[in-house]
């Protein structure tokens, strides 16, 4: 009994395996793969013919039947063939097809050699900017010593306004400012005062005496370069310093006070401009230029000078050692030169700006200071900086050449 099963078991997985989907040896080689289209359609697979025609004449004829029951098969309903369109194909020994392929274009990329040569030039452009500039700081010494000499420049009218230094005036507020803060280095053992000024305000000479007499009193020297003109304010302010060094054209001295008044009353007349003025006290438009002073006005303004001049004589009698009678002598106004200077004892040696930080290297003791810089113009003030703080200083020191009172030097 189990012979007789098997047997009908393998003859019915023959009817089985001859399904129509299924295929001999012989007929393989005759089924073939659908082709991928170039646009990712979906695969689809196309049975050889002969197999077709099979499976459809054995639905039409009712031959094919259950391998169970034996009863014939109800025909599939047909299945709409969908149409392919494929380039054609070159057969792989695999049995697929390999659609052709078409070769990519490569496009030649630009050569940004020279982009990149710019990038680091311009990089090394920076840098070699930022290391002059650490350079110059340095005054070309960047293993600097612990001995320093600060060096402080005064050029210009001086003025007391808070203006930017190098454009033609100098004020008494950022001398004395830099005044302290070289003393507030403890490796600062000396400072020079690189002068190049005719004057200016007498209170701005005042103020800039008192921090040059701080210093030398607080034990560390000071020593004044005189350059082409150190005169008026511009020697008051010198003469409490250890030491003056002049060139021996120097223009100096001119140790005196002025006030001046102008009178366009005339001018006025003649243009008919007419002023009338209220005033709460005599002496409250003094200096009016539409008209000119009065004797009460005359003789006021001159105990004023009177004033001014007594307390710069002093001053320089003090600085200098001497007595008030001696710079009485020599303070008529006159401008003297380094040498006659130098003579009169208003200037202790001559030399120039070099010469003056090696005596303010002796009288401070140290072999090889540093040089520093306190306000010295950097190249980026003088390219940038310039015009507009040229404009600033303009409208600070106003007040100072065009105040109605004048101005006493």
């Amino acid at each position: 009994m189990n012979g007789d099963n098997s047997e009908k078991n393998t003859e019915d997985d023959s009817e089985y395996h001859l399904y129509p989907y299924s295929y001999d040896k012989n007929e393989r080689d005759e089924v073939q793969t659908s082709v991928v289209s170039e646009e990712d359609s979906p695969v689809i697979a196309e049975v050889s013919e002969p197999v077709q025609e099979e499976v459809v004449n054995q639905v039409d004829k009712g031959t094919l039947n259950d391998t169970e029951s034996g009863e014939p098969v109800n025909a599939a309903p047909e299945t709409p063939v969908r149409e392919t369109k494929a380039e054609p194909a070159t057969r792989v020994g695999t049995g697929y097809y390999d659609p052709p392929r078409e070769t990519p274009v490569v496009k030649k990329k630009k050569s940004r050699k020279w982009q990149y040569i710019a990038i680091v030039l311009v990089l090394l452009f920076v840098i070699g900017i930022g290391f002059a500039a650490i350079y110059q700081s340095f005054n070309g010494n960047l293993y600097s010593s612990n001995d320093k000499i600060a060096v402080i420049y005064i050029e210009g009218t001086m003025v007391t306004s808070s203006v930017p230094g190098g454009l033609g005036y100098a004020s008494s507020e950022e001398i004395s400012d830099n005044i302290r803060k070289a003393l507030k280095d403890e490796d600062v053992k000396a400072i020079v005062l690189r002068i190049n000024s005719g004057g200016g305000s007498s209170t701005a000479g005042e103020e800039a005496y008192e921090e040059v007499k701080k210093a030398s009193e607080s034990g560390v020297p000071v020593v004044v370069s005189m350059g082409s003109t150190a005169a008026s304010a511009a020697y008051h302010l010198s003469s409490p310093a250890d030491l003056i060094v002049a060139n021996p054209s120097t223009m100096t001295g001119s140790i005196g006070t002025i006030w001046q008044f102008q009178n366009l009353s005339e001018y006025y007349d003649k243009e008919g401009v007419e002023y009338y003025i209220v005033k709460s006290g005599e002496f409250k438009d003094m200096g009016n230029a539409a008209r000119g002073l009065s004797d009460d006005e005359k003789e006021y303004a001159n105990k004023v000078v009177a004033e001014v001049y007594s307390n710069f004589v002093a001053d320089v009698a003090e600085g200098r050692n001497m007595s008030i009678s001696e710079v009485k002598s020599l303070a008529d106004g006159r401008i003297y030169t380094g040498r006659e200077a130098k003579e009169l004892g208003l200037v202790d040696e001559l030399g120039n700006f070099y010469d003056a930080i090696d005596m303010a290297a002796d009288l401070a003791g140290i072999d090889d200071p540093t040089i520093v810089y306190m306000n010295k113009p950097t190249l980026s003030s003088l390219l940038f900086g310039s015009e507009s703080d040229a404009a600033e200083t303009a409208e600070l020191v106003y007040y100072y050449e065009d105040s109605p009172f004048g101005y006493l030097t």
